[in-house]
Order: C-alpha cells, then structure tokens, then sequence
C-alpha cells in the first residue's frame, strides 16, 4: 500500500485494494520477510487507492456508491511477466494496468478529496513485494522470483480493508461485473 509509510498505519485508516490470490503461492514468502503490509495482515494485492476514507466515515450508503462504481466495470485478466522498481521498492507491473488506472479514477471523480498517496506520488498500479530495501537485497529478491513469472490473474472483485491500529481486516467485497 502505501509503500513508504506502511510502518505507519494508523488505527481507522482505510485502502481500496484488488486482491490478487494467484500471487501468493509466488510471493508469500517474500512478503512476509520484506513487505510490513503482508505482515499487518494485507494480502498480495494491487492498491486502487490508499488511503480511502477513514473506517470510521465508511456507512452502507459508501458501500453501496462503492458497489455502483465497482459494478459498472467489467471484471479483466492482468498478467505479470516482469518486476519493476521505486526506490527501495520491488514490485510486479500487472498488464494491462489501465483497466487498474480506470478503478482508481472512479474512485476519485466520487470522492476527489481521497488522493492516491495522500497526493505524494502518481498513481502507478503494482503489486509490492518489498520495501525499504537497498539495491543489492532488491536485486536477490528479484532472482529468487523470476523463476516464479510470467502468471496470470482475473481482477473480479475490489476490497475494503480497514486498519483496526494492530492489523488490516477485509471489511467488504465490490463485484466487477
């Protein structure tokens, strides 16, 4: 999620995220060692946007607009074939991330003043495996995964979960149609 400030999560905080369950036999591993996000209790995952509303301002009436935009977008199949970098950062590009960029503006046209990242970095669909890393631990996490590329993954659902101050916690599933 918020990939250099996930040792900051906050009690309330909540994230929009597409789960991506055919990583994990893949990255599971990796992540629990260097991603703080599998360890607070957050799947492999493509983050559509964090941080969302506070836990506390989402009510059936924000599930249900959140069901309405999930809903007039059809369900799609990414593929992971390469890694990318931020710094510090080890990711999986999902192609095509447009259909992921689509989410993510739908979102924010509904509420515009969520603003992926707190508004300190563009939005750019990925799937972390670590962070806060240099180089060289980057670049052996990268070899030990290679092997495990190219998959496939079909995005139906988008998730809410919601920081309960020690872990994330699903609190609803939006269909794709």
């Amino acid at each position: 999620m918020a990939d250099d400030e996930s040792a900051r999560f906050a009690a309330g905080q909540s994230a929009l995220v597409v789960p991506v369950p055919e990583a994990e036999p893949r990255v599971r591993d990796l992540r629990n060692r260097f991603d703080p996000a599998a360890r607070a209790g957050v799947p492999a995952h493509i983050t559509v946007v964090f941080p969302f509303l506070h836990g506390s301002l989402v009510d059936a009436a924000t599930c249900a607009a959140l069901d309405e935009i999930f809903g007039r977008h059809q369900y799609f199949d990414v593929r992971f074939d390469k890694c990318g970098r931020f710094p510090g950062v080890l990711y999986l590009a999902p192609v095509p991330d447009d259909p992921l960029r689509r989410l993510t503006d739908a979102v924010v046209a509904r509420w515009p003043e969520v603003r992926p990242y707190g508004g300190k970095y563009e939005p750019h669909p990925h799937l972390t495996v670590a962070q806060g890393q240099d180089d060289t631990v980057l670049d052996e996490i990268e070899s030990e995964l290679q092997p495990a590329l190219p998959f496939t993954a079909r995005v139906p659902t988008v998730d809410l979960v919601v920081h309960n101050g020690t872990a994330w916690q699903h609190r609803a599933s939006f269909a794709l149609r």
